[in-house]
């Protein structure tokens, strides 16, 4: 017998097939990690939701509402007619609110502390949630005497669910339960007729 060491004898075929599993395996690998690292950014749903929305309100006729979702709350922007807005500073006694100072930081931008409370007087811009429990307020426009709300109405919006009111700039009326006005959401127009909500600052 030989003092030699034995050499191994190598299976070739073995060898293959392990390298083979060994390479699948690690591909298996980095198929599991990459769904998995990526369910640990935000979804495509809610990046939208906090996205910037534009809004072409080109269409919008006097007197009319157009409803958008930002963040998963509805927007309003509302088309005001030449009545509306004159019918504003008559309103202050009976407001709350009505140069907008409680909560400017959160409730209103600066750009909107007016008596209209919007960039352009035509237009407003606000969040439809009721600042009392978060309820959708109702459109009232017309103004007049209507059930649940009183005789002097100048129009604006009406919350059913407690009897909040508000006029057509988001101001909320004194002795209702509503205690603050409407948010208007930061937004700037692009051009006449495009609106960016969710931003007021150019990129």
């Amino acid at each position: 017998m030989s003092d030699a060491a034995a050499v191994p004898v190598v299976d070739q075929d073995r060898r293959t097939w392990i390298a083979i599993a060994c390479g699948a395996g690690a591909v298996g690998g980095a198929a599991v990690v990459v769904p998995f690292v990526s369910t640990l950014g935000p979804s495509e749903r809610a990046r939208a939701a906090g996205a910037p929305v534009h809004v072409d309100i080109g269409a919008i006729q006097p007197g009319e509402k157009l409803t958008v979702e930002w963040r998963g709350k509805p927007v309003w922007i509302v088309r005001r007619t030449k009545a509306q807005l004159e019918a504003l500073n008559k309103l202050d006694p009976q407001l709350v609110d009505p140069k907008s100072l409680r909560k400017p930081d959160e409730l209103t931008p600066a750009y909107a502390r007016n008596e209209w409370r919007s960039i352009k007087p035509e237009y407003f811009v606000g969040v439809g949630i009721c600042t009392h429990l978060g309820c959708s307020p109702s459109d009232k426009f017309q103004p007049g005497a209507q059930p649940s709300l009183p005789d002097d109405w100048a129009g604006g919006f009406f919350c059913p669910c407690h009897g909040s009111t508000f006029d057509m700039a988001g101001r909320v009326y004194k002795n209702v339960p509503a205690p603050d006005n409407l948010e208007v959401p930061p937004y700037r127009y692009v051009s006449d007729t495009l609106l960016v909500i969710g931003e007021d600052k150019q990129a």
